[in-house]
């Protein structure tokens, strides 16, 4: 195992490896000098040039993407995406408050915000998280800089500016310190506005076009043995185009409190954590290259404590324990239209006072057994308590949406008349008369081994049983027509979905083995992953019927509702990193590769998971030379045949991307070049879904693929003081 300072490139690239360095700095009170970087490729980040989404961050952490929305796709680890991922922003666990996860936790925060990030996939110990299948994702801001004044003053500040020409796209991002030796004020902004962009045959991805500012403001107080950290969040989304969703988000504005606490002891080291998160959620239609009329509503709140204290038990061994609660509460409803036959006269309950409820207790042990052999092992223990309240239809009786009319939502006119038998007055009778309270415990253990075998050769072993409780879409989603089910599901595939309150909790178990291989002058190192999970009750979901909205033999989709499945998923990784020359006059030349696949099929029915991204290879070649830095990197794809046919999921073509970019640093102003997907190929995104933009467009095409980007010319310019 090998650790680095924060000032330095970090190599880790395992879950052990990420854990250790996390477990070394997880009371120190740390400074945001430098950007923290945890990834795979060693390749030093420049935050104040890092703006919007934190995806190019993670994505060099091995993190892949679903797409939804331009401000922040979905996380996948491992094949496993949604919910089974935790993601973490400063330490603050954000539910996703929309039926389509148009809001991610990764949504409320831009780049340029982020001090620190780790990715520990698959086997991660019990204190990185709960509530997960597929690994955590930790993000940071808070990392307050103190001054050797003991008067408050001006410390620093940056701003930083990009443009991007696929979208249009500018960014904007500002910061601004106040410091003493005691105290710190931060003040960090980011600004984003973009268009929709164009593929590489030069055709407008319709639909993806957004608006973006995220604000926080930051104070923190210490002495020799405490710290006390308040951050205040807002972000305000006015809109952002989902193409691969029947409706868009008109507005997403939310608030943000976090509290944190720090104490060392003689022996020991205390936390506490308060988070309180609120938002207020519309989607709808605000473009013309997606139309239609009906409004979608939603506010929820995230409230959370933590307390955790870690005891050493000597001087290389130490124990934690923690205690955790998770409060999340939301209200989900769809406004009547007046004048409406279809969407009226009552508005459409479809979450009533929706609560999730998670108390936790863990214990963790973690030894340097001796100068070869490190162990961490723990065990998680949570009561998960899910209910909601009673709902209603738009109209308590036969309505036009029950007969299958469409017109009022916009792009879809027509319908098979089996929605006559699929009365959604029936169906919210059946719900409210049924069991809308769940309450499930469950164990979480894992067990971490890195061994040292030689100063060159280092073997690292996991173990891990994780849990995940369904979320409040998943079981309470109780509409069972076509327009109302296809308003459920953040797959992108343009299915519908109904939920299932019987529904049980996934449990995996994970085992995974990491073996890394370095040069005795640091010359290179290479790092073989394998790993291996298996999932009971895997919420995957069943066909219920069909429907056809455009009566094509390309426009047919399904109405699925979600089940408990057995589930295996298994994968393997490489990465190389090289010194590959070195000289006076041409700089320091390193080699970056690696290759990643990922395989997942239902254990009944040996069909593939859906959103599994095929085997996918990345070399890169970067030349660093005085205050220059640039970067060449290609990127291959293969072809995507292993599909869910249930949810229709198209196959791809391989495609290859080659990218160019090019950095000069001064003492304060840092000047960037990009030219992304050079070539100007076009592709289509495994992991995009179709593109229901496109289909309202000219249906005669019928579920496309969503198409990535094409040729970008990027710039970029940040200037501190």
């Amino acid at each position: 195992m090998v650790y680095k300072s924060k000032t330095q490139k970090t190599y880790l690239l395992s879950p052990v490896a990420l854990f250790i360095s996390g477990v070394l700095s997880t009371f120190a009170f740390a400074d945001d000098t430098s950007l923290e970087v945890i990834e795979v490729h060693g390749h030093a980040q420049n935050k104040h040039l890092a703006l919007g989404s934190s995806e190019s961050l993670l994505s060099d952490l091995g993190v892949d993407f679903s797409a939804a929305g331009g401000v922040s796709n979905l996380p996948i680890l491992n094949g496993l995406m949604g919910d089974r991922v935790k993601v973490l922003i400063d330490g603050a666990d954000v539910t996703a408050a929309c039926a389509n996860h148009m809001n991610p936790p990764l949504s409320y925060i831009s780049a340029n915000q982020i001090t620190s990030y780790n990715v520990v996939a698959g086997v991660s110990p019990v204190s990185a998280g709960g509530d997960n299948i597929a690994g955590v994702i930790s993000v940071n801001s808070i990392s307050p800089q103190y001054s050797d004044s003991n008067e408050l003053g001006w410390h620093s500040g940056y701003v930083s500016a990009k443009y991007s020409s696929v979208d249009n796209g500018r960014k904007l991002g500002v910061g601004a310190r106040l410091a003493s030796d005691t105290l710190s004020l931060n003040y960090q902004g980011s600004f984003s506005d973009a268009d929709s962009y164009e593929d590489g045959n030069g055709d407008v991805v319709l639909d993806t076009l957004y608006r973006a500012q995220n604000h926080s403001l930051t104070a923190a107080m210490r002495d020799d043995k405490q710290q006390l950290v308040i951050k205040l969040t807002h972000q305000k989304i006015p809109y952002q185009g989902f193409a691969n969703q029947y409706m868009d988000m008109t507005d997403n504005t939310s608030y943000g409190a976090i509290a944190q606490y720090k104490r060392s002891f003689d022996n020991s080291e205390l936390e506490g954590q308060v988070n309180w998160h609120s938002v207020k959620h519309e989607m709808g239609f605000f473009s013309q290259e997606k139309t239609g009329m009906m409004p979608m509503k939603t506010d929820a709140q995230d409230i959370s404590t933590q307390l955790k204290w870690r005891i050493a038990l000597n001087k290389s061994s130490s124990i934690l324990l923690a205690q955790e609660y998770y409060h999340y509460r939301i209200d989900d409803w769809w406004p009547g239209i007046e004048g409406s036959t279809m969407m009226g006269p009552n508005d459409y309950v479809n979450i009533n006072n929706g609560k999730r409820a998670r108390i936790a207790a863990f214990a963790e042990y973690e030894s340097q057994i001796n100068t070869k052999l490190w162990l961490n092992a723990g065990v998680r223990i949570e009561s998960v308590n899910t209910q909601v309240g009673e709902v209603q239809p738009y109209n308590d009786g036969m309505s036009m949406m029950d007969m299958g009319d469409m017109s009022d939502m916009g792009g879809m006119e027509s319908m098979t008349m089996s929605d006559t038998s699929t009365d959604n007055s029936i169906a919210a009778q059946n719900f409210n008369a049924g069991d809308r309270d769940k309450t499930d415990t469950i164990v979480d253990a894992n067990l971490l081994i890195n061994y040292q075998i030689t100063n060159f050769d280092e073997l690292q072993f996991g173990l891990a049983r994780k849990n995940r409780a369904p979320n409040l879409y998943e079981r309470y989603s109780w509409g069972v027509s076509t327009m109302a089910t296809t308003m459920i599901g953040w797959y992108g595939d343009g299915s519908g979905y109904i939920g299932n309150p019987d529904l049980d909790v996934e449990t995996a178990h994970t085992i995974s083995a990491t073996y890394i291989k370095s040069a005795k002058d640091d010359g290179w190192r290479l790092s073989t992953n394998v790993w291996y999970t298996d999932v009971s009750d895997y919420i995957d979901a069943d066909i219920v019927r069909s429907f056809n909205s455009y009566d094509l033999d390309n426009t047919a989709r399904n109405i699925l509702q979600f089940t408990n499945v057995d589930a295996i998923l298994y994968g393997a990784k490489i990465d190389l990193t090289a010194n590959i020359y070195e000289s006076k006059d041409l700089g320091n030349w390193q080699l970056h590769a690696n290759v990643t696949n990922t395989r997942g099929k239902r254990d009944d029915t040996n069909q593939p998971l859906y959103q599994i991204k095929p085997l996918q290879t990345q070399l890169g070649i970067s030349q660093q030379m005085g205050r220059f830095e640039n970067a060449l990197s290609w990127q291959w794809v293969d072809n995507k045949s292993r599909v869910d046919n249930n949810r229709f999921e198209n196959q791809t073509d391989s495609y290859s991307l080659v990218n160019l970019s090019s950095k000069a640093t001064w003492d304060s102003l840092t000047l960037s070049a990009e030219v992304s997907n050079v070539f100007d190929e076009y592709y289509q995104l495994p992991l995009g879904g179709v593109s229901i933009a496109a289909l309202k467009q000219d249906s005669s095409n019928g579920f496309e693929q969503l198409a990535g980007q094409g040729r970008s010319f990027n710039v970029s310019i940040s200037y501190a003081f």
